[in-house]
């Protein structure tokens, strides 16, 4: 079994991960709109200090699009709020990051990447909607859904 990692890197793609990056202040980030729980949907901008540690979560709530199964990850609609979000990071580069798991709760919801282990497999996953989890040998390239 492979155990917990200190850090994990997650890589921007054209599917769930388009915003992860370096902020202009050095900041690493990751930016999700596709954050869901029970009838509602959040968008997140998590953020940690250049070195890799957590620094803190923004997160917004919005309306569920109409239509999405229980389960299922969508993206919220909510550009406007995107392109606000991803405005306070000035300029950004998207690109590889290597950051810590964490979590943190607000209101009663878990947000985060978060550790786990399920017969033996260790993965970190995003909360919430646990719609994205990372594997050894933690390189971001690949991730399940």
């Amino acid at each position: 079994m492979s155990g917990a990692p200190a850090r994990f890197r997650i890589v921007p793609d054209d599917y769930h991960v388009p915003y992860a990056g370096t902020a202009a202040d050095g900041r690493k980030f990751f930016l999700g709109d596709e954050l869901f729980g029970p009838g509602t949907a959040y968008v997140g901008l998590y953020l940690w200090n250049a070195d890799g540690t957590f620094d803190e979560v923004k997160v917004d709530e919005v309306r569920r699009a109409a239509g999405v199964p229980p389960g299922q990850a969508a993206s919220a609609g909510a550009d406007g709020l995107v392109a606000a979000r991803l405005a306070e990071l000035g300029k950004y580069v998207l690109e590889p990051i290597d950051v810590e798991p964490f979590s943190v709760e607000r209101n009663g919801v878990t947000f985060g990447w978060v550790g786990d282990e399920f017969e033996g497999t260790y993965s970190i996953h995003i909360e919430p909607g646990d719609f994205i989890a990372y594997y050894a040998p933690w390189d971001g390239l690949g991730y399940d859904t």
